[in-house]
């Protein structure tokens, strides 16, 4: 019979953990949480200090009956659910859940599922930090007072479920005002005179940019500048006027947090950062290694430090030394600027052992995973190498009053990108003019040609999960472990659509995030938000009362949400009538609500259920065919503005279409802010906008 009981998350971790530990053990897994605050109330008692209201989580009754029998009978029980917050409370339920005194109970953590990081554990058990736990009801606390109070408000607003998060919201915020500043962008013309020459003694010539004009810095904002230019430079003679050589060190990258793997499994491998958290989870819960059996092969994955342990870092210094030599070793460790808000409890992201490259293990994983394991183990190995060092080569070449400037750079010692390549490096290295070595002051240059580009400024880019996930953790907002569920979550309520890799707001995502804006700005502020974050962190670390934090928070909330729902009884939706009839019913049907945004039904439901999309006319006259432009989604829910007689006409844009023609090219103008802007990129022109051609009143 088995004396100690180990109690882990997940069902995968007990298969691996069990080969670790001899007969005297028993492994079981509580399939994550066992309590929770119920679904059907905010499960938070306001008028008794806050108290959460726990409730075995249903369907976990079963499993929570086998927890207790083998508990019983042990004579000891670690608890080694995973090594934060979430986990220490997980610990803290269990521990609760089953009865557990203090002698019999221990809490056991460990940042890699190998045999020596489990037996080192069982070595140092302790007590469940209530610290760690604290923040973390806390947070679970201060997520349900938002979800639970501001819902109904938007259901009454909107008039179908739907749902507010207290860090969701604000991830909203964030794309929905990106996507504001794209709308407003106004594109401003700019050109670029590039001379191909051809110095004595190449084959190929190189590209010189024009950078100044009479040693100053020079704007070229027009075709009339760029004329004025070309005639200037007509029969002029280009000679050099000066070179300087260099270097240029490209130090070698931090080992992976969170954040940064998933930003670069997105960027290198085109994986959500949802399927990255999922894949890295296998990783470290235990993959079956030929003569190694079941092992984690990667470090805990929810981290935001980038903290190595001397131990670790002894052996990959020890392998690189072996396999690629002394001289591509780090000299000191690259470090990242300590950030108030990082919790090093944990260790980067790194293999478990350095020594099983991707390759040896590569058919003990599954194609998705060897590519994700790939990616860490080169990031870890680079971060302990040298760093690349460039020499390079900057040319400036007088031509008239006019200066134009080359640069190259050529790899000398290739340091950590021996492991660990961008591919950034590869294209500025294609991208290179190549200078001879005997190039020098007094070398001819043959004039081939001038190159003259019209380029238009471009907006902010649309967010994509990785710049999401960056900007969110700039801000300090969310934290590890929340990245991939804050990001999710908005796409399956359909606040926002995921096309190729950008982030777009659908009509839903805009209405409730004017909702949010308008009733609740306070919890819509990343400033607010970021600030809680650290407040959380204080409860974590035993500087701050979790409680305080929650009598602070609920009094204002509350008197939001009453406010609110005052403001917005007023503003009540009703169902509009058109002038469409129901062709089953003969009745005029109404604009409704529904989880995808506007869609037209019959008043008469139940009895009639007819349905049809419901296009909203702008006012505008198509362009193309003079039908009606009528607003419109994609699949997923994008708003654009597209022609009533589709399929016959085929018009669409992103951008609101004016009334008015361009008077400079003739094509249809389009509206961006206040502004009219011509919809043919090569012309540009803009004016400001007329009320009546927006299809104002």
């Amino acid at each position: 019979m088995p004396k100690y009981l180990v109690i882990v998350e997940s069902p995968a971790k007990v298969k691996t953990i069990k080969k670790f530990l001899g007969t005297n053990y028993s492994v079981m897994a509580s399939n994550g949480h066992i309590r929770d605050l119920p679904k059907s109330t905010m499960g938070v008692d306001v008028e008794n200090d806050y108290e959460p209201k726990y409730i075995t989580i249903r369907g976990k009754g079963e499993k929570l009956a086998e927890l207790k029998k083998a508990a019983k009978k042990a004579d000891k029980v670690y608890l080694a659910t995973d090594p934060d917050r979430e986990g220490e409370a997980i610990s803290w339920h269990l521990a609760t859940a089953l009865k557990l005194d203090d002698k019999k109970m221990s809490r056991i953590t460990f940042n890699e599922i190998t045999k020596g990081a489990v037996k080192t554990a069982l070595k140092s058990p302790r007590e469940i930090d209530m610290n760690l736990v604290d923040a973390q009801q806390a947070r679970r606390v201060l997520d349900r007072m938002v979800g639970y109070s501001i819902s109904p408000v938007l259901w009454q607003k909107v008039k179908r479920g739907l749902s507010a998060g207290r860090v969701q919201s604000v991830a909203l915020r964030i794309i929905c005002d990106r996507e504001d500043e794209i709308n407003s962008f106004i594109p401003e013309e700019y050109w670029s005179v590039d001379a191909a020459l051809i110095p004595k003694g190449n084959k190929k010539p190189i590209i010189a940019k024009l950078t100044s004009y009479k040693d100053k810095k020079i704007e070229i904002k027009n075709k009339a500048d760029v004329d004025k230019i070309v005639k200037d430079l007509n029969n002029a003679e280009y000679k050099v006027k000066s070179i300087k050589k260099g270097e240029r060190i490209k130090k070698a990258p931090l080992p992976f947090t969170t954040s940064t793997l998933q930003q670069e499994a997105s960027k290198r491998l085109n994986f959500s950062t949802q399927k990255t958290m999922r894949i890295a989870q296998q990783l470290y819960e235990g993959v079956d290694i030929k003569g190694s059996g079941t092992i984690g092969i990667i470090s805990y994955l929810r981290t935001d430090s980038t903290r190595i342990s001397e131990e670790a870092d002894a052996m990959a210094r020890e392998f690189i030394a072996e396999n690629y030599g002394e001289k591509y070793l780090s000299v000191s460790e690259n470090k990242k600027k300590s950030q108030a808000k990082i919790q090093d409890a944990h260790e980067a992201i790194r293999p478990t052992d350095i020594s099983l490259t991707p390759t040896k293990i590569k058919d003990n994983l599954t194609r998705d995973q060897f590519r994700l394991y790939q990616l860490i183990w080169k990031c870890f190995a680079a971060s302990r190498m040298d760093s690349a060092v460039y020499e390079t080569t900057s040319v400036k070449i007088q031509a008239g009053e006019y200066t134009f400037s080359c640069a190259t750079s050529k790899l000398e010692f290739d340091g950590f990108l021996s492991v660990y390549n961008d591919n950034d490096d590869e294209k500025e290295e294609k991208g290179n003019n190549v200078i001879s070595k005997n190039f020098d002051m007094d070398t001819e240059l043959k004039f081939e040609e001038l190159e003259t580009k019209q380029h238009f400024t471009q907006p902010s880019p649309h967010y994509t999960e990785a710049s999401l996930v960056k900007a969110l953790e700039e801000l300090g907002i969310g934290r590890p472990s929340t990245y991939a569920p804050i990001i999710s979550t908005i796409i399956a309520r359909r606040y926002i659509t995921k096309e190729q890799k950008n982030l777009y707001v659908t009509e839903l995502g805009e209405i409730v995030n004017e909702i949010m804006k308008t009733a609740f700005p306070v919890i819509v502020d990343s400033n607010f938000t970021a600030n809680l974050e650290s407040l959380l962190d204080g409860i974590g670390s035993g500087e701050v009362q979790w409680k305080t934090v929650v009598r602070n928070f609920y009094p204002d909330l509350n008197e939001a949400v009453s406010k609110a729902n005052e403001t917005l009884d007023k503003i009540k939706i009703e169902d509009e009538v058109t002038d469409v009839v129901c062709e089953e019913c003969g009745r005029n049907m109404v604009i409704k609500y529904g989880p995808h945004g506007k869609f037209l039904g019959c008043p008469g439901f139940p009895e009639c259920r007819n349905t049809k999309p419901y296009f909203e006319k702008t006012g505008i006259i198509c362009p193309k065919c003079g039908g009606d432009i009528v607003i419109k989604k994609t699949r997923k829910g994008r708003k654009y503005y597209g022609c009533l007689n589709n399929p016959e006409c085929d018009f669409m844009s992103w951008q609101k279409p004016l009334d008015i023609k361009c008077p400079l090219c003739g094509s249809y103008m389009v509206q961006k802010g206040n502004k009219a802007v011509c919809s043919n990129e090569t012309c540009g022109h803009v004016e400001n906008i007329d009320k009546k051609a927006s299809g104002e009143n």
